[in-house]
């Protein structure tokens, strides 16, 4: 009979077979993660949208090899061309025209990237970021006065190169603004967001999250020091302490997910220097 409980036609979920958000697909394009078994798949009670870039999604879609490579090429024509400047003018602004010229190679692929897409999460803003700031950025600074004085010999306070030898708009620029808010914000959005996020997105399905994670903070990190070292000669200690300050900011982006605690570690690294060559100023 067709009203009897064996005859009647089996209830459909029809939630079961509903398409996943498009926030869940990964960033290959094609839906969820290929080498996601299909039980587990099925399992999912239901499908909520990524919260966080690490876990790849539609929003770092775009920010792969393309990205990378873009991020690279731009990098090395300004550093090219920063070098040349730096050579053939004879001038005391070569420098710091050289050093612009550098971070306009970096700031050519970060406004390009963030301009197709956001990494979700990687621009949040947490009061504990201002912390991480405080805190990490005194240790750091601190830690690079106890390497340079390892040789026995006191570290000396830093000075402010004063290119026209005055206290004028231009001290007050190249030396304090400069340092403090533009150079933190353009190198950690270049190399903690562009290079870091891009070749995390590419490793982290064949390798896994911690391996592509560990690759990624190292070779931006290698990668700041590398620019520091070309754009200015530095010593050994000089080499240890942007290794460090490069190696926490990336772990603070891995960790956490977002970019602005390394930009504030960044910015107090760099006060507490101005401000130690302020004081060395002031003492003159």
């Amino acid at each position: 009979m067709p009203d009897q409980p064996s005859d009647a036609a089996p209830a459909v979920d029809v939630w079961a077979i509903q398409p996943p958000p498009a926030d869940d697909l990964d960033s290959s394009g094609g839906g969820m993660d290929e080498g996601e078994p299909a039980q587990r798949r099925s399992r999912r009670s239901s499908h909520q949208p990524r919260t966080d870039w690490r876990l790849g999604g539609r929003t770092v879609l775009r920010w792969r090899e393309g990205l990378l490579a873009i991020a690279l090429i731009s990098l090395g024509v300004a550093v090219l061309a920063g070098s040349m400047i730096a050579t053939v003018w004879p001038s005391p602004w070569a420098a710091a025209s050289a050093t612009v010229i550098v971070w306009i190679g970096m700031l050519v692929p970060v406004v390009w990237a963030f301009s197709r897409s956001r990494p979700i999460g990687l621009l949040r803003v947490r009061a504990l970021d201002v912390l991480y700031g405080l805190v990490l950025g005194g240790l750091l600074r601190t830690t690079q006065g106890w390497i340079e004085g390892l040789d026995g010999t006191p570290a000396a306070l830093p000075t402010l190169t004063r290119i026209d030898g005055s206290w004028g708009f231009s001290t007050i620029a190249l030396d304090i603004v400069v340092p403090v808010v533009v150079a933190p914000v353009v190198e950690e959005f270049f190399f903690r967001a562009v290079v870091l996020v891009s070749l995390y997105t590419v490793l982290r399905r064949p390798f896994g999250k911690p391996t592509a994670g560990i690759v990624a903070a190292l070779a931006s990190t290698g990668l700041f020091v590398v620019v520091h070292g070309i754009s200015g000669g530095v010593a050994v200690s000089d080499v240890v302490s942007l290794s460090l300050l490069g190696a926490v900011c990336a772990a603070l982006v891995m960790l956490t997910g977002r970019i602005w605690g390394a930009v504030l570690v960044h910015v107090v690294y760099n006060a507490s220097y101005v401000v130690l060559a302020l004081l060395e100023s002031a003492m003159s």
